[in-house]
């Protein structure tokens, strides 16, 4: 997986999850099984971006700067 589907992948995850869920209340409504026993489907649909979103590369970490020395003003 590249670069630039990994990014594809972060982009979506949010809207992906609240359609999921927006999807979930429907069922809810309008079928015989409630949300408490949907819900698990989140869970999957979460562990499945993770696992297409890939992790981040060590490149891609920046640290942050060390504080600065004791008794030193800014």
């Amino acid at each position: 997986m590249n670069d630039q589907s990994q990014h594809l992948i972060r982009a979506i995850t949010g809207p992906i999850i609240l359609i999921t869920v927006g999807v979930l209340f429907l069922i809810d409504r309008f079928s015989q099984f409630s949300f408490t026993q949907t819900w698990p489907v989140l869970l999957i649909v979460v562990g499945i971006l993770k696992i297409f979103g890939g992790r981040r590369r060590r490149d891609d970490y920046i640290p942050p700067p060390p504080p600065p020395p004791a008794g030193v003003r800014q």
